[in-house]
């Protein structure tokens, strides 16, 4: 049985824009490349509801991350919050 802090490798293809995209998204936030993805997904599964509850954190270890920049706020919504 995977312990909870284990990764499975898996190959993504993207266009290089979007990773362009993804690399300055995740410098702003003090991410690897890797880690933004995972964030990316991580709370795109979360709004859609389709998380694990036993996966529902931010991180591995369960502690929520801080208010989301300003620049994840823009990318997410499509416009910079009040």
């Amino acid at each position: 049985m995977a312990g909870p802090n284990e990764r499975k490798p898996f190959l993504l293809r993207l266009e290089p824009a979007t990773i362009a995209a993804l690399k300055a998204w995740a410098s702003d936030d003090l991410r690897s490349l890797n880690g933004q993805i995972e964030y990316l997904l991580r709370l795109a599964l979360r709004e859609a509801g389709r998380l694990p509850s036993r996966a529902r954190s931010d991180r591995p270890g369960g502690e929520p991350t801080a208010e989301p920049t300003a620049s994840r706020r823009t990318a997410t919504s499509g416009r910079p919050s009040p």
